[in-house]
């Protein structure tokens, strides 16, 4: 009898876990998530990760578990296994969730920054499946930027993961955690999306975005400012607007940088494309002058919320 192989994936975002159970040909057989609850520290949220693991891998039968591959949300070092992100998983600094990971469950177990395991994702069996050149933007609680050319990670020195998230847009803009202000992840990600409209209920308190939150400002978060957008809402359209006219700007600039064949938009902020892809268009037909921009396909990640874990696993599978 011929043993099948299965990997898991995992996507560590600064506010969910995904886990994946995946075949070698990239197929999703089975998945499970949580909150990390980051916030509640490294070994509580290790837990919750090694239980969606065991949970998850269950649903394979007597198959064999090949290996295991991480998505993180950044900065991470690939090379050494660790996670060294204090910004969007507080308290999680120098965690070895490589070795941790190979001491619980006994498998080869590989790392890659979140951004870079979508983009290997959608290059592997998503919107950018046969393409030699995808650029993947990840709009979710960050911004997370990468480039595949030829089937590899595009790296910087010594490996290190290059952040388009954190290039600068408006100067005069809000502080990031990366020194900057004004850089693209804290303009046009979730956390820039739910914070500018958590403010404008201050002004705004008839606005549907306080009534879907029950009341309580805190509670707003994108998918409710999607929601009261779509439903016509004032405030939440301005809110949206403002973010995607920023989120178009940035991609304006990776086309310029660029040039890809294909231009994929993964994260949880994507769910609603329609809200955001008329201003990225716009934006793109103003660049045709110097790069071939308007050949430029930018399309929704055909694996929606998997392509970071599909991504993870893909890690392992080409090793095999």
């Amino acid at each position: 009898m011929v043993e099948v192989n299965f990997v898991i994936g995992i996507d560590l975002g600064g506010t969910n876990v995904r886990v994946g159970l995946v075949d070698t040909h990239g197929g999703l057989m089975a998945t499970n998530q949580c909150p990390i609850r980051a916030e509640e520290g490294v070994e509580a949220g290790l837990g919750r990760i090694f239980d969606l693991v065991e949970k998850t891998f269950a649903a394979s039968g007597t198959a064999r578990l090949a290996g295991i591959g991480v998505g993180a949300t950044g900065p991470v070092d690939p090379r050494r296994g660790f996670i060294n992100n204090p910004y969007t998983l507080p308290g999680w600094e120098r965690v070895p969730v490589v070795a941790r990971l190979q001491e619980r469950f006994q498998v080869p177990v590989r790392l890659e920054n979140d951004a870079d395991a979508a983009a290997l994702g959608e290059y592997w069996v998503g919107a950018g499946k046969g393409v030699s050149r995808l650029y993947a933007v990840t709009v979710g609680t960050g911004l997370g930027t990468a480039f595949v050319l030829e089937g590899e990670i595009l790296r910087g020195l010594d490996g290190a993961h290059p952040e388009g998230g954190h290039h600068v847009l408006d100067p005069s803009g809000p502080p990031c955690y990366c020194g900057a202000r004004g850089c693209w992840e804290s303009l046009a990600s979730g956390s820039a999306i739910a914070r500018q409209a958590q403010l404008g209920v201050e002004k705004h308190p008839d606005s549907l975005l306080l009534s879907l939150a029950s009341g309580d400002a805190g509670r707003i978060d994108t998918q409710i400012v999607a929601q009261a957008a779509l439903r016509g809402d004032s405030l939440a359209k301005s809110v949206v607007e403002a973010a995607a006219e920023y989120l178009a700007l940035g991609i304006a600039n990776v086309v310029s940088f660029f040039t890809p064949e294909v231009l994929v938009l993964s994260g949880g902020v994507m769910n609603t494309p329609q809200l955001f892809l008329p201003a990225i268009q716009a934006a793109l037909q103003k660049h045709t002058v110097v790069v071939p921009a308007a050949r430029v396909r930018v399309l929704p990640a055909a694996l929606g919320d998997f392509a970071g874990l599909i991504g993870a696993a893909y890690t392992v599978v080409k090793t095999l």
